[in-house]
């Protein structure tokens, strides 16, 4: 049975309002901490386009007028199913803004699990949203992503993740990273995310890691979503690099 379903967020970050609306109203801005590829026609009527994986989904915008007010919709399924989003920009005292996000639809089949995902990875991206805007200002992401299904539950992929990071089970941001896929330079960080069996985000001088689980009911797979802040150059070659990284730290189940 269906449900309708609607969830509310607000950040506040370090940046104004223009710059905030360059990250959520573009599709190199969105690109820079969002999942996939967006594309956006930048006017009321237009359509938007995000394409992760071999999934693609559009939207028609509903509302556009820069820089305070973004929102769009995706068409009814056959069973009634649809996304909408508004994102409200406020300018705040000494260049700071505060963004408020409402994210509404309709859902089927397992809606309480997919709804549960929805609040868990907004939190985890907006969050990512405002360390974009604080310590890469104006720089393009390059989005970076490798996929392992039926990788493990989540407690055991929690420990795997921590432990190829270098990191505690116990894991607190702040906490020193250290990891060194084969083939890639090795990378120092710190930890700025920590949703535990969740999600881990990890910062370094030019880029964004995120490591995600799925949950057992939506197939217990690890998700790399990465952002890279140094050029386009080579990021087929990372995402070689960490499939093969997420290959060897989750082998095949006996």
């Amino acid at each position: 049975m269906g449900h309708e379903f609607e969830v509310r967020r607000q950040v506040e970050l370090a940046a104004d309002p223009e710059e905030v609306w360059q990250a959520i109203a573009t599709g190199p801005g969105v690109d820079s901490w969002f999942m996939g590829r967006s594309r956006i026609e930048p006017r009321q009527g237009g359509s938007t386009r995000l394409t992760v994986g071999g999934a693609v989904e559009e939207a028609t915008i509903t509302s556009w007028e820069p820089p305070g007010r973004f929102a769009y919709r995706t068409g009814r399924g056959e069973d009634g199913t649809f996304m909408a989003f508004e994102w409200l920009v406020e300018g705040r005292d000494r260049g700071s803004t505060v963004l408020r996000l409402v994210h509404e639809g309709f859902l089927e089949g397992d809606w309480e699990s997919e709804y549960e995902a929805m609040q868990s990875g907004w939190d985890m991206y907006l969050h990512t949203l405002a360390a974009y805007l604080r310590h890469f200002p104006g720089l393009r992401g390059t989005p970076v992503s490798a996929l392992k299904v039926g990788a493990a539950g989540p407690e055991r992929a929690w420990a795997a993740l921590t432990g190829a990071l270098g990191l505690p089970a116990t894991a607190a941001v702040g906490e020193p990273v250290s990891v060194a896929p084969e083939g890639l330079a090795p990378i120092e960080g710190v930890l700025d995310y920590a949703d535990p069996f969740s999600c881990l985000g990890v910062r370094t001088g030019d880029a964004l890691y995120r490591f995600l689980h799925s949950g057992e009911r939506r197939g217990d797979a690890v998700f790399l979503a990465h952002h890279v802040y140094s050029g386009d150059a080579g990021a087929e070659e990372l995402e070689r690099a960490w499939q093969a990284w997420l290959e060897r730290l989750f082998p095949p189940r006996p």
